[in-house]
């Protein structure tokens, strides 16, 4: 008998990584759900291949306890939500409801419907206090943003589900991941987007940059979501995994590698609309926790993540073009 799976958030950047992973397991029947009026990712239909799509607003909860009842999975990787630190300066209440709310929901429509699948919940490096040196799981807690906040929540309420339902949840704090597909309101896929442009002559030869002395830890996304796949598979319930690379890197040398990959001379200019109120200078995980308990390593060079995300905009703006 197949594994049911679900994944919301399925049509998103990390969520359509896990897809493309997990499809390939014939063991398993995955239900994909996507937010009203989200785009399928590129070269998929409702109509083709082995996929049920579901399409939810996760802040109804209603639709979202019918949807599970529906599914009756036995693995649900919880992967929608709002995951701009920035964005959610200006859309708190809005992050709060995806965020908070929304998982809450996803934890109790399972509850409701007495089940108790094995649930991984994508929490955040940004739930940390601020700190100059690597941050392990036991590190002090305390979010310095709304984003964090709401993600903290999320937590909170998977432990609960954990400790009070014997909802087997599982928690990743993720770190920043980066490769195709991943929004142009990022950084890093800011800055291939605007490249991509400019070498087919749609813009002049300047980047518009935000900080560029900030330090982040950064992982191929594919590698990331090879971690979740992992946790869920063997991790703990009611523990949880940092998922990073153990690598801070300035942010300006992540442009400084997508600008040797062009041919094209391009100035480098900083837009104080792209500086965050409140930025963390570095950000930096320790990921002992998951190599040494599930064996998990990076495998793709960062120098191949920055160039599939280059090649991957450079074909998104040449069919913009046509």
């Amino acid at each position: 008998m197949k594994q049911r799976v679900l994944i919301t958030g399925a049509a998103g950047f990390a969520g359509s990584h896990l897809l493309d992973l997990l499809e390939r397991d014939t063991g398993m029947e995955i239900v994909a759900w996507r937010r009203p009026g989200e785009p399928l990712p590129a070269g998929r239909s409702e109509q083709t291949g082995p996929i049920c799509w579901v399409t939810l607003d996760l802040r109804e909860p209603d639709a979202v306890t019918a949807a599970v009842a529906d599914a009756r999975p036995a693995v649900i990787y919880h992967l929608a939500g709002a995951a701009h630190v920035g964005d959610a300066w200006g859309n708190t209440a809005d992050t709060l409801a995806i965020n908070a709310l929304g998982t809450h929901y996803v934890i109790d429509a399972a509850r409701r419907s007495g089940l108790r699948p094995r649930i991984l919940i994508p929490s955040s490096a940004y739930v940390y206090q601020a700190s100059n040196t690597a941050l392990n799981e036991d590190a002090p807690v305390r979010p310095n943003s709304p984003y964090g906040l709401t993600k903290l929540a999320q937590e909170m309420a998977g432990l609960k589900a954990f400790e009070q339902d014997d909802i087997p949840v599982l928690i990743s704090r993720s770190f920043n991941h980066v490769g195709p597909r991943q929004a142009p309101s990022f950084s890093t896929s800011s800055f291939a987007r605007q490249i991509a442009t400019i070498e087919i002559g749609k813009a002049e030869p300047v980047i518009l940059v935000g900080n560029l002395a900030a330090r982040r830890d950064l992982t191929d996304v594919r590698d990331t979501v090879r971690a979740y796949r992992m946790i869920i598979e063997n991790g703990r319930p009611g523990r949880v995994y940092n998922v990073c690379s153990g690598v801070a890197r300035p942010v300006a040398d992540v442009l400084k590698g997508l600008l040797t990959a062009t041919d094209v001379r391009i100035e480098v200019r900083v837009d104080a609309a792209r500086l965050r109120p409140n930025d963390t200078p570095i950000v930096l995980g320790d990921c002992r926790r998951l190599r040494g308990e599930l064996g998990w390593r990076p495998q793709i060079p960062f120098e191949q993540t920055l160039h599939d995300l280059l090649d991957y905009w450079r074909g998104v703006v040449r069919a913009e073009g046509t």
